[in-house]
């Protein structure tokens, strides 16, 4: 089952989100300091094509200084918007019966994109 919603997900918008994450992440990494940046949003990316039968965990350094101070800069620079994007589309996609199983992966990628330092998609 989880096989056919990854490929409903990415036939019906999620290879341009990931793509949206993808190229985010290669302007990113074109200064020293937006490589870290750049390189959650790689993991964005590969975790917006295949978002079925996964779960968004914490990492052990959820909670340390570092990750912290990474989500706030993220969430300044950009993270609002592409979480209020998945909000959107997720009560979007959640006002229809057939959509509410792709509403509810914008739901849990939303969560990812607002905090991507500390967490993951497993």
């Amino acid at each position: 089952m989880n096989l056919i919603g990854n490929i409903l997900w990415i036939i019906l918008g999620g290879f341009v989100i990931a793509l949206e994450y993808a190229v985010a992440g290669l302007l990113m990494c074109i200064t020293i300091i937006g490589i870290p940046f750049g390189i959650q949003s790689f993991k964005l990316a590969i975790a917006s094509l295949f978002p079925f039968g996964k779960e968004v965990k914490h990492l052990p350094n959820a909670g340390s200084g570092i990750s912290t101070l990474l989500n706030v800069i993220w969430i300044l620079l950009g993270g609002i918007w592409i979480t209020l994007t998945h909000l959107v589309l997720g009560i979007g996609l959640c006002l229809t019966l057939i959509g509410i199983p792709f509403g509810l992966q914008h739901f849990k990628l939303m969560k990812l994109s607002f905090t991507p330092f500390g967490y993951a998609l497993d």
